[in-house]
């Protein structure tokens, strides 16, 4: 048994009309349990216009986090990670109902939505998964930025597909340079997306890895590679061809990097913890949804 959940935060994009009835009534299921539901303030009109039977509390942006004791977000895994890497900072579970196409980081599809009131007297587990921190340098090795992730960070051309030289580092011992579409580092949670696709190994979320994966290499020995997450990995742009390469963090935030500059990355403090309310192992997920899509 964990701690009762007695305040949830609901995110979800209200501007859709399907998403929005379905918020409304996971709302209606937790405040019939007792619970306490709550939405960021610039959803105040919208949900008012829905007239559902739930009454919301309206938080301030930056107070919906930090002041509820879970989060269920409503949408595919983009919303998810999303709002996951939010709730990290303040050690407040989050999770998915599936809205979405693959639903692979969702707890529970909305035709299970009984099984949610489970979680307002504490019959649930909480799963705890690794996150990176990164740090982007500039030429003289000084920290100029910091981030996490949940599932990658993703060094690359951009928009354009072009190919780019990088150098990679553990420690002070040189690994290799890699000229290739670009490089993903991704944790164990993230070995299922991108990484993936671009044929990194599938990596279970209990075991305390960094993977770094090439994007099309353009060499036969550039192979993906699994580092203890007590590594301290750095990729550097060393690509005189392109004027600026780009860091992509969860698919959702960017920045440059120009000739010189590194990206850092190490096992970050912060955890992200996903409410599990079945009993379905990594792997049973994993055949039932790379099945299906």
């Amino acid at each position: 048994m964990e701690k009762q959940i007695k305040k949830v935060l609901i995110v979800t994009n209200f501007n859709i009309y399907d998403k929005a009835n379905a918020a409304i009534a996971v709302a209606e299921k937790l405040v019939g349990c007792g619970c306490e539901v709550c939405s960021p303030v610039y959803n105040k009109d919208k949900i008012i216009r829905m007239r559902g039977r739930a009454r919301f509390s309206f938080l301030p942006v930056d107070e919906s986090y930090k002041s509820v004791d879970a989060v269920i977000v409503l949408g595919g895994d983009g919303t998810i990670l999303e709002s996951a890497r939010r709730a990290a900072p303040f050690g407040v579970p989050v999770m998915g109902l599936n809205l979405g196409r693959l639903g692979y980081m969702a707890e529970l599809e909305m035709s299970e939505l009984d099984e949610i009131a489970r979680i307002v007297s504490g019959d649930y587990k909480l799963e705890k998964r690794s996150m990176l921190n990164i740090e982007l340098l500039n030429a003289n090795g000084e920290t100029r930025k910091n981030e996490y992730a949940l599932n990658d960070a993703v060094l690359s051309n951009g928009t354009i597909s072009r190919v780019v030289d990088l150098e990679l580092y553990e420690g002070s011992s040189k690994i290799a340079n890699y000229r290739a579409d670009g490089m993903i580092i991704s944790t164990p949670t993230g070995s299922t997306a991108y990484s993936l696709a671009a044929g990194g190994a599938i990596v279970d979320p209990r075991l305390a890895c960094f993977c770094v994966t090439p994007i099309c290499p353009h060499s036969l020995l550039s192979r993906p590679l699994v580092f203890p997450d007590s590594a301290c990995l750095e990729i550097k742009n060393i690509c005189h061809r392109e004027k600026t390469l780009f860091l992509t963090v969860d698919g959702r935030v960017n920045y440059e990097l120009v000739l010189g500059e590194a990206v850092r990355i190490t096992r970050s403090p912060l955890t992200t913890s996903f409410i599990r309310l079945k009993e379905e192992s990594f792997y049973e997920k994993l055949r039932q949804k790379m099945n299906d899509n």
